[in-house]
């Protein structure tokens, strides 16, 4: 039960930092022309081979060697251990963090079919969708998560982000009061009302 929690709350947090990045950068960003800045790169070792001197964007000439090596070796990993959920697991995040998001997902649905109970992998699957702008599929993946947990704070904040995004400002009030009075005090309660605030 304690890695359970671990998990949804590892996974909470995960969401909490990339949504509050997500909608911090398209507040600040003055780079209209929707183009790729290498100076709003971050700076940790995903991102670390993409900068170059010139300043170019990342082609496949000047992606890190390390980079490229990495993804290769996950990739052998899961193609030598297919039923290895922990490597394929490892593997879908990295091309994820790739911004290889379509490729992903076929890996995350292969831990899927193991097991269709990982809430962990539902989440970072509608986290993919929300992110193509699918939010019909993010949301019935997210109603599958209530499905088997009805109180799972993550998915309810989640549906309301997801009503936002699909513009029911009304839908998105009523599942973040809910949340509010039904765990008072949680961090999850609090992200909600910092939510409803800025509606």
């Amino acid at each position: 039960m304690k890695i359970r929690l671990l998990y949804i709350y590892g996974s909470l947090i995960v969401l909490i930092v990339v949504l509050l990045i997500i909608f911090a950068s398209n507040k600040t960003s003055n780079n209209t022309s929707g183009e790729i800045s290498v100076e709003n790169m971050p700076d940790d070792d995903l991102h670390k081979g993409l900068k170059n001197p010139t300043s170019q964007p990342p082609t496949k000439d000047n992606v890190s060697e390390k980079f490229r090596h990495q993804m290769e070796m996950l990739k052998k990993a899961v193609d030598e251990n297919p039923n290895d959920t922990s490597r394929i697991r490892e593997y879908a995040d990295f091309l994820f963090a790739a911004h290889k998001a379509d490729e992903a997902i076929p890996y995350y649905k292969r831990i899927l079919k193991v097991n269709p109970k990982r809430t962990d992998i539902l989440f970072s699957v509608s986290f993919i969708y929300y992110n193509k702008k699918d939010f019909d599929k993010s949301e019935e993946i997210t109603n599958q998560i209530l499905k088997m947990d009805k109180k799972n704070q993550q998915a309810l904040y989640n549906l309301g982000a997801i009503a936002v995004a699909k513009g029911d400002i009304q839908k998105a009030k009523q599942i973040w009061t809910r949340l509010i009075d039904e765990y008072p005090g949680t961090e999850t309660s609090e992200l909600a009302k910092n939510s409803l605030n800025k509606l």
